[in-house]
């Protein structure tokens, strides 16, 4: 190996090394834990009348309660609604790991059948949607106005 050669693949690798020492804040090279604790959550959602909305519905949780842990921020959730309403393996982070603990907003998505919506349009946005639960009380009941 000749003096170039030798020299270059001592500046490759002085800059790969300083780009994964400034890069893995960003991405997260913690071997992959999360900063935030969870807890395994269920329930079940339905309209005000108890009567099943729509299989296949997909849920979105925001947490109102979970500060920053340095520049982290707790990742909404999702899970998919069954024929009966039920829901579990709600997914932050790792399949079916639930909800960091406290207050969410509930977001429902792909509840639109032929066109219509099954729900309230503000109950389609996790910034405008009245609907709410909290993990201390499990399981998740959520009920919905009809449209």
């Amino acid at each position: 190996m000749d003096i170039v050669e030798s020299r270059t693949r001592v500046v490759l690798f002085a800059r790969l090394s300083l780009s994964l020492l400034v890069g893995c804040p960003f991405v997260g090279c913690d071997g992959g834990a999360s900063p935030f604790a969870y807890v395994p959550v269920s329930g079940q959602v339905t309209y005000e009348d108890g009567t099943p909305i729509k299989e296949n519905i997909r849920l979105q949780f925001v947490s109102l309660d979970q500060p920053a842990v340095g520049a982290s921020h707790a990742r909404p959730a999702l899970t998919t609604v069954n024929a009966q309403g039920r829901f579990e393996n709600v997914t932050s982070y790792k399949y079916g790991d639930g909800l960091v603990p406290g207050r969410h907003r509930v977001a429902i998505l792909d509840a639109e059948e032929n066109g219509k919506l099954l729900v309230p349009q503000e109950c389609t946005n996790v910034n405008t949607t009245p609907l709410k639960v909290d993990t201390a009380t499990l399981p998740l009941v959520i009920k919905v106005p009809k449209p």
